[in-house]
């Protein structure tokens, strides 16, 4: 008998319930050594009806030789594991099953597969995080701090690893800190107590509606990457300083907020910076999730008028917008805000340099990024 004529033959015995024939079909095929990854996958699922577990282990070894990221074996192995009442290592398997159907095209048996596996993912991590909590809390260990805490809860999956990923430029060494205290910088308490004089400038610029522009606006000499708010006023910029110069007609409107930002530590780069601006999200506007050019520079927020219902997520870490409040973040890590208000939000927004570059290395930094800015283009 051929092989097509025992895979048929497989497959009938499968159908009305025989695995033992199953597997005497599939045996032959798999024996002469040369079979594709699915007559290995039919004989691990016999042995298994069978109750042969290591048989079946060794046929799924041999799919996963010949084609590594196959479903079918990926979910077998899981289901082998959580029968022999090891979660943990079932969830491994069933995570790269996940990830792997990611985006993939289905057979229509897959998904229903697929969704029983994210439920044995889901309830394992829950019962590991239980487990975690009771070991320290005998330990003596009831609170070591956020970085712990947070810690944790990437350990146990609860949150996904957040690092630097900035879309131009990275400066190796820097720690990966979402949000920076404000009470760290000195400077910060001078900035919120200018807060109703920058504010009493907003308000003027925001009675005229002039000099507002969309925040993501087309660059015609680069690609179009998509943003959503691409163009979009509902997220709107109001530019004071831009590209290391004061914008003229704007700059002149807000003496007060230029005062306050004078003797700050931002860098001064030709061409490139100082930068700020009012940042302007308008009622039920998200900026969705993503990264800044630079890893070098924090990014400022001086929130001035802010409505309930406005956050800012940074990493794992999402915290309220509030009025006069400052707010430092690392943008080069993925991030993303939110107005689910009825009204106007707005924040006062520049870059500063990050506190833990030496005067040397803010000094080749402006070089280099000058030298950028003089590239030829072309």
């Amino acid at each position: 008998m051929d092989n097509d004529a025992l895979a048929r033959s497989g497959m009938d015995a499968l159908r009305r319930g025989d695995p033992a024939s199953a597997r005497t079909a599939f045996e032959a095929i798999t024996a002469t050594g040369n079979a594709p990854p699915q007559p290995w996958v039919l004989l691990a699922q016999s042995c298994a009806l069978l109750g042969d577990h290591a048989a079946a282990d060794t046929a799924l070894d041999a799919v996963l030789r010949l084609e590594p990221r196959n479903l079918y074996a990926l979910l077998m192995k899981g289901d082998a594991f959580v029968l022999a009442g090891d979660d943990r290592a079932a969830v491994s398997w069933y995570m790269m099953a996940v990830n792997t159907a990611a985006g993939a095209t289905l057979t229509p048996d897959l998904p229903p597969r697929l969704a029983a596996a994210e439920q044995i993912i889901a309830r394992t991590k829950g019962s590991f995080r239980e487990h975690l909590d009771a070991q320290l809390a005998a330990r003596g260990v009831a609170d070591a701090g956020p970085r712990f805490a947070e810690a944790l809860a990437i350990l146990s999956g609860e949150k996904q690893l957040y690092l630097q990923s900035p879309t131009s430029f990275f400066f190796p060494g820097l720690p990966h800190t979402q949000f920076f205290e404000s009470a760290d910088f000195t400077w910060v308490a001078g900035l919120e107590a200018a807060a109703p004089a920058i504010r009493a400038e907003l308000e003027a610029v925001l009675a005229t509606d002039t000099g507002l522009k969309p925040y993501v606006e087309a660059d015609p000499t680069r690609p179009n990457k998509g943003h959503t708010l691409l163009g979009d006023p509902d997220w709107s910029a109001f530019h004071l300083i831009e590209n290391g110069a004061p914008v003229a007609g704007n700059a002149d409107r807000c003496p007060a907020t230029l005062a306050a930002l004078a003797d700050l530590p931002i860098p001064e780069i030709a061409g490139r910076s100082p930068m700020a601006l009012f940042s302007v999200l308008r009622p039920h506007t998200h900026i969705p999730p993503h990264s800044g050019m630079l890893n070098t520079r924090l990014i400022v927020h001086l929130p001035l008028i802010v409505p309930d219902g406005c956050r800012l997520r940074v990493g794992n870490d999402v915290r309220a917008v509030v009025a006069g409040k400052v707010m430092i973040f690392d943008d080069s890590i993925e991030h993303e805000a939110w107005n689910d208000s009825d009204e106007t939000r707005v924040v006062l927004l520049f870059e500063i340099w990050r506190p833990e570059l030496s005067t040397a290395e803010r000094h080749a930094l402006t070089a280099m990024f000058e030298a950028i800015g003089t590239y030829p283009s072309a």
